[in-house]
């Protein structure tokens, strides 16, 4: 029941469609066209950009369902992409493994979400399956910091469980579990003097925040455990000793209470290395997103395992590095479950994606929503 063609040119159409993110405006637009032409009740933007500074906020939709009693399920896709990702040149090959020609990522994360996401609408439509009521929700500013996810209010969704269209690997598989995130805004201040001719009287800003990244757990700290030193700022006359640098971090946990131990443990040496030297340091630290962890026996796990057979497919369940927009769904109490969209090497200029996985996608998102359908009427 998928058209393959309609498919690609849709998806062909959506990554050559400029949407790095905050600036979301074009593609916004775009998809709120095209939901009104499908026909779907309540399309409307929601007012997040105002606090999120995207260009666009969240774009929702209503698709009413044709049974009753089938649970309503929300179906997720970020409009955004990472840079570099404006003129985006796609090339198919003949092997139908879709990538660009090399200058800008693919943006398959995550218009191949988006893709799916409409012709799923359409099949659904043209053929009057069954289904019940499903919500549509694309998100803003998801590559920024989960910026349209976290504006959403929390009455725009009425669904208990819905899947987030955002995840590399072979189609089938599902996230069910993702870190928590932290950053840490540092600011040293050292002592300026005279680099030629008193140096021994001068605290450098710099020694100070050298001295607490080396001595810091960093990197890979254990098997759940991240963090990322990504903003080491300082500038000053190669004849002054630096007086003022700025370190910007960020680090994850699949469990909270190791990434509070890993942020207590760089402020630790900010202000161990600070004390040293004869400095001070400002610490800030900032919660991005909590953890979250599905179980397997949780409704949004099991209809997922069950679509994954009905495409011949085995359901990998998995946990990641990364967080999403499904972070904050959770968060909510959305129970959010990452179905993998079959792309490899997202946010690189190498990111390709197998066009007969977006279909298995679509074909993934209609079986989920078949098994919502027979589980209602199984009690």
């Amino acid at each position: 029941m998928i058209n393959e063609k309609r498919l690609l040119e849709e998806f062909i159409e959506l990554i050559q469609i400029d949407s790095v993110t905050k600036h979301e405006r074009k593609i916004a637009d775009a998809l709120i066209a095209k939901l009104h032409r499908l026909g779907l009740e309540n399309v409307r933007e929601d007012d997040s950009a105002k606090a999120s500074g995207c260009e666009a906020g969240n774009i929702l939709a209503f698709l009413k369902g044709n049974v009753l009693g089938a649970d309503t399920i929300f179906l997720n896709a970020h409009m955004d992409t990472v840079e570099p990702g404006n003129g985006i040149k796609p090339i198919i090959g003949e092997d139908g493994i879709i990538t660009s020609d090399g200058s800008t990522i693919l943006a398959a994360d995550d218009k191949s979400g988006i893709a799916a996401i409409f012709e799923t609408i359409r099949v659904l439509k043209e053929n009057n399956l069954p289904h019940g009521d499903i919500e549509i929700l694309f998100t803003a500013g998801e590559e920024s910091g989960l910026l349209g996810a976290k504006g959403l209010k929390l009455d725009a969704l009425k669904a208990k469980y819905g899947y987030a269209l955002d995840s590399g690997g072979q189609v089938g598989g599902l996230k069910i579990q993702s870190p928590a995130r932290q950053t840490m805004h540092v600011k040293i201040y050292g002592t300026p003097v005279h680099a030629g001719n008193v140096p021994e009287k001068g605290v450098s800003a710099i020694a100070i925040g050298a001295k607490a990244i080396t001595t810091m757990p960093h990197g890979r700290v254990d098997f759940e455990t991240t963090s990322n030193v990504g903003v080491f700022q300082a500038a000053s006359p190669l004849n002054i000793v630096t007086e003022y640098a700025e370190v910007k971090i960020e680090a994850r946990s699949l469990v909270q209470a190791k990434l509070d131990a890993q942020m207590q443990a760089m402020r630790q040496a900010f202000e161990t290395a600070a004390n040293e030297f004869g400095g001070r340091v400002e610490v800030e630290i900032f919660e991005d997103c909590s953890a979250y962890k599905l179980e397997e026996s949780d409704t949004v796990v099991q209809v997922a395992i069950a679509a994954a057979a009905k495409i011949g497919r085995e359901c990998k369940l998995f946990a990641a590095g990364g967080a999403s927009d499904a972070n904050i769904f959770n968060g909510l109490g959305i129970k959010t479950g990452i179905l993998a969209c079959g792309f490899e090497g997202a946010h690189a200029k190498t990111e390709s994606i197998q066009f007969g996985e977006i279909c298995k996608l679509t074909e993934m998102t209609l079986a989920v929503i078949s098994e919502v359908v027979e589980r209602s009427k199984n009690g």
